[in-house]
């Protein structure tokens, strides 16, 4: 099994590695036609580009290589962890609240996709259906019911 995103974090290295071998060299050549190098900033915009590129390219290889060797055996079956997606009763209002507990890289916290060391994420992580939570936020406190868990393991077999 392997996390969705992975994929979506090699395709923008794949990307990025393609803009750093083509598109940056031709436009540093383009520019460096143009005469002076000390005064082009045509040449001064390329050569910025490609220390930003190659500084991404070594960020992503970094989080790849990190997130490859997760293994995901280490993660609890029966219990909130990374990757859960969990269903949430506001023990207030009764509404339904769904969270997902992400990599930084995922986090939208308007579709409930929220990272592990949040305040909320960190109140959640090993819980289990049944349980109450008490979340302290900056807008006051919170406190819903797990009605539903799903671990990263069945979210995957999917």
């Amino acid at each position: 099994m392997e996390l969705p995103i992975l994929t979506k974090l090699r395709d923008e290295l794949q990307e990025v590695e393609r803009e750093l071998r083509v598109d940056v060299p031709r436009e540093l050549r383009t520019a460096a036609a143009h005469g002076d190098l000390r005064e082009n900033s045509e040449y001064e915009a390329a050569k910025h580009r490609q220390s930003f590129l190659q500084a991404r390219a070594g960020q992503l290889s970094k989080r790849i290589n990190s997130l490859s060797s997760l293994n995901l055996d280490d993660i609890p079956k029966n219990v909130i962890g990374f990757g859960s997606k969990i269903y949430l009763e506001d023990m207030n209002s009764g509404n339904e609240v769904i969270y997902e507990l992400v990599t930084p890289e995922e986090v939208d916290p308007k579709i409930g996709k929220i990272s592990v060391s949040s305040p909320i994420g960190r109140a959640l992580l090993n819980k289990e259906e049944g349980d109450d939570i008490t979340i302290n936020l900056p807008s006051g406190t919170k406190e819903y019911g797990v009605t539903r868990l799903q671990t990263i393991h069945e979210l995957l077999l999917k």
